[in-house]
């Protein structure tokens, strides 16, 4: 079975090199894995660091412009000009068990038209089960990832999801022919990992997570709170700076192109911006 994997990198060498080693350890029997690695840029010798190590790395060289979307789909598109028959969109933040690869192919080839999900748990809790099953909330203002679940009761086999982001996820090469490939230019900075799964499911293809196929995975870092910085800091990233997580045109565009429906994407961004604006209220008073 011929897995190719695609994963963007900047400036983590440390971290990217880790997350290779891990992968090169996984158990390949019967699976010809092929690395297909997009550096945007990095200026902490990245690149240099994988050509030295993983010379049978294809590396693949950005400007600092492509960005998570763009580096993803410059993997993509290198690595179908292999033929594989499976593609596995990863972070570099990953370390894998090593029968995560193979349980994901396992499920993959067993259940038609399938995207399948790893089973993503956080590094300084290794129990515990990070950005897995979000459900649509929209007076919670749209996507909600559950926070109890845990290995120990997590769903046995495979299961259906509504959503997946991309930090591991097993994709047939049909699928990408089929719906091409992130989009870009909409979602340069974030979020263009859930939006593509969103298509992709709505052209039929079905989401799954495998619980089997374990992963570990940085924490999330949080930004530094608006009501910490000063108002002008705030009016740019709320208006202007498309690279911060709450930028307010960031924020309506991932739920216009992920929600269920287009009123229920409105609703929830205006239940968003009333929560975001009891947050302030308190935080001044």
């Amino acid at each position: 079975m011929k897995v190719a994997v695609a994963m963007p990198v900047f400036n983590r060498r440390e971290m990217t090199l880790q997350g290779l080693r891990s992968m090169f350890r996984v158990d390949q029997e019967g699976i010809d894995l092929r690395m297909y690695v997009t550096d945007d840029g990095s200026a902490d010798g990245t690149g240099a660091a994988i050509r030295g190590e993983f010379p049978e790395v294809k590396l693949i060289n950005g400007d600092g412009s492509l960005h998570y979307a763009g580096g993803t789909n410059r993997a993509l598109a290198s690595a179908l000009k292999w033929n594989p028959d499976f593609i596995l969109v990863a972070n570099d933040d990953a370390v894998f068990h090593s029968r995560s690869i193979s349980n994901l192919v396992k499920t993959a080839s067993q259940n038609r038209r399938s995207i399948v999900g790893a089973l993503l748990l956080l590094w300084n809790e290794p129990h515990r089960v990070f950005q897995v099953d979000p459900k649509w909330q929209t007076s919670e203002g749209g996507w909600i990832f559950p926070d109890y679940v845990t290995l120990e009761n997590v769903h046995n086999g495979p299961f259906e999801v509504d959503a997946l982001v991309g930090n591991c996820v097993l994709i047939p090469a049909a699928a990408v022919v089929q719906c091409g490939l992130m989009d870009e230019r909409r979602f340069p900075f974030g979020w263009g990992d859930a939006q593509y799964f969103e298509r992709l499911r709505k052209s039929g293809w079905k989401l799954l997570v495998d619980p089997d196929a374990l992963v570990w995975c940085e924490p999330n870092t949080d930004p530094t709170p608006l009501h910490r910085k000063r108002i002008s800091s705030i009016l740019w990233a709320l208006f202007f700076d498309r690279r911060h997580p709450v930028n307010l045109q960031r924020q309506f565009v991932a739920r216009w192109y992920s929600a269920p429906s287009k009123p229920q994407a409105v609703t929830a961004f205006l239940f968003y911006l009333l929560v975001m604006s009891k947050r302030a209220i308190e935080h001044r008073s």
